[in-house]
């Protein structure tokens, strides 16, 4: 009878491209939370990479590093889990401009331009965006496209809904429930070709309340995880 066959150690399964991405998600997103000091006006994102920040700041609000930072969420999931993780959440009014604002992103670009929006958070993200001082995207490094392209989010007035989608041509509803202002959550499917072209033409359109295209000249710096570890790109904004 054959003996059996030695093995060695037993190796842990390889990740998985999701498993990957989580792990740069996260690594990118405790990487940005080190740039929040306490006495900072911060303002939150949406998003699984967000997620993965508020954990990072509950853990050091916990341990006593983060005990006056004040929060602007972008979102009411946002602004539940910031709560319950003891951070403190008030209105952007009442804060003012603040010192940051950390958010992920759906798509970036060598140029710096990013699409947001997959949540459906995208005006609210660009008004707490413009307000902060500096504005540091997270993102894992799957995110990266050479050239952006469709859906590019958006949100419409209710009204006459139908007649702003004929006017913008190659563009649909999404099936999800209203933004937490009332706006109907769409898509641009249409062609990307100039992203300053399209932002500006999508701006101008009656009915339109606000698009996920982001200018560079929004974004401080880029955070960007994958299997190389942290890159941290410089943005347009100074």
């Amino acid at each position: 009878m054959a003996s059996p066959r030695a093995t060695g150690p037993e190796q842990p399964p390889p990740l998985s491209d999701a498993d990957a991405i989580a792990r740069h998600k996260r690594a990118a997103a405790r990487a940005a939370a080190e740039e929040v000091h306490d006495g900072m006006r911060v303002g939150l994102g949406t998003g699984t990479t967000v997620a993965y920040l508020l954990e990072a700041l509950g853990e050091r609000r916990a341990i006593g590093e983060l005990v006056d930072v004040r929060c602007a969420a972008t979102s009411p999931a946002t602004e539940r889990s910031a709560r319950a993780l003891g951070l403190t959440v008030v209105g952007l009014d009442e804060l003012g401009e603040l010192d940051l604002a950390i958010d992920g992103a759906d798509q970036v670009d060598p140029d710096g331009w990013l699409v947001k929006g997959g949540g459906g958070a995208h005006t609210r993200e660009k008004i707490v965006a413009t307000a902060a001082r500096r504005f540091v995207v997270i993102v894992s490094d799957d995110k990266l496209f050479q050239r952006l392209h469709p859906p590019i989010p958006l949100e419409l007035v209710p009204f006459a809904v139908q007649t702003t989608l004929a006017r913008l041509g190659p563009a649909g509803l999404r099936d999800v429930p209203r933004s937490p202002d009332g706006g109907v959550i769409a898509d641009y499917v249409g062609p990307v070709a100039d992203p300053r072209e399209l932002a500006d033409w999508l701006g101008t359109t009656p009915g339109v309340v606000e698009h996920g295209l982001f200018e560079p000249e929004l974004v401080s710096s880029i955070v960007i995880a994958g299997e190389g570890g942290i890159e941290h790109r410089a943005g347009a904004k100074r």
